[in-house]
């Protein structure tokens, strides 16, 4: 009976999906091979590409249509390399690539800026978008031929939604070398506290706030290691011995209000609900993708790829082809 019905509302996890081919192809033609020329020479540069086509995906094409999965880097260059025509002829060789280029990105140098408030008793953290991320100076990877203060110029500005170009001096900088990985900070001082911050970049920080610099001392001498506050802060206690000995030597303008009981002050959060992502209906496709990886023939060309030449004519020979059979 009509006066019966029940209308019930379903609790569950909206399901999500894999992109479908189109988007995967769009993606390959608009980012891979829609560069130069000399952009094709390793799989390094390759997977920066790659990387910048999953920032384009996550940014764009889930956030207008949220049926689509979120994917992790490495989910995402799997389907790319098993769809793309352009990309499928190297699958068998993915493990040994994503792990080449990992090792290799992270030696990639870094560029940022440690930005202090006014009385310098203050700096200016970025807390990742993952869940469970750590804190850090607002810094990011230079890019090909990039100077180290255009590059911090540029990831300031993505990660805070501030602009340093006017107050950056070329020669007050801190660097440190992490594993491998040279760091470049540079230190921008007297920053008023009420400024106004927010990330340009969408899905790369959840959290910008000031915190004491009293508070984010390391809890004990090892350099990577949580604060007396208990903050992840393992890229910024490398930093914190030569920022006391900067500030000891530039000792802020005097009559600068400082308020010694204050603690950590937000000044911009991500809605907690944009966080993080649910479960999938899509993960037995990508671990069949990456099982297809697997099972394909084990002929290593070596541990390195920095050698690597991309087989342009050929590839784009293959997708004229499969052009004109779907035409057909």
């Amino acid at each position: 009976m009509a006066g019966n019905t029940i209308h019930r509302t379903s609790s569950a996890p909206m399901k999500t999906i894999l992109p479908p081919q189109e988007l995967l192809d769009d993606l390959c033609s608009r980012f891979v091979l829609n560069v130069p020329q000399e952009d094709l020479e390793s799989f390094e540069r390759i997977f920066f590409l790659l990387e910048q086509a999953h920032w384009f995906y996550e940014d764009n094409s889930v956030e207008q249509n949220p049926a689509l999965k979120s994917l992790s880097f490495k989910e995402f260059t799997s389907l790319m390399f098993n769809n793309c025509a352009a990309l499928r002829p190297y699958i068998n060789h993915i493990d040994d690539i994503y792990k080449d280029f990992t090792t290799y990105k992270f030696r990639v140098p870094v560029s940022g800026a440690i930005i202090l408030d006014e009385s310098y008793e203050r700096c200016l953290l970025v807390k990742g978008w993952k869940i469970g991320a750590s804190w850090s100076f607002p810094r990011g990877k230079k890019s090909k031929d990039e100077e180290d203060h255009t590059c911090a110029y540029r990831e300031v500005l993505e990660e805070t939604g501030f602009d340093i170009s006017n107050l950056l001096n070329l020669d007050d900088y801190i660097e440190v070398v992490i594993g491998e990985q040279r760091v470049r900070l540079y230190i921008i001082a007297g920053v008023k506290e009420d400024t106004a911050f927010a990330p340009l970049t969408k899905k790369e920080i959840s959290e910008i706030s000031w915190h004491r610099l009293d508070e984010i001392l390391p809890a004990s001498d090892e350099v990577f290691s949580r604060g007396t506050n208990g903050l992840k802060l393992y890229m910024v206690a490398p930093f914190q011995t030569a920022l006391k000995a900067w500030i000891a030597a530039h000792p802020p303008p005097p009559g600068q209000k400082t308020e010694a009981s204050a603690k950590a002050m937000c000044v911009w959060k991500v809605k907690s609900s944009n966080l993080g992502g649910g479960a999938s209906t899509a993960d037995n496709q990508l671990q069949k993708a990456g099982s297809d990886a697997q099972d394909a023939a084990d002929v290593r060309p070596g541990r390195s790829f920095r050698n690597f030449r991309f087989d342009v004519p050929s590839i784009l020979q293959s997708i004229d082809a499969a052009f004109s059979a779907n035409e057909n």
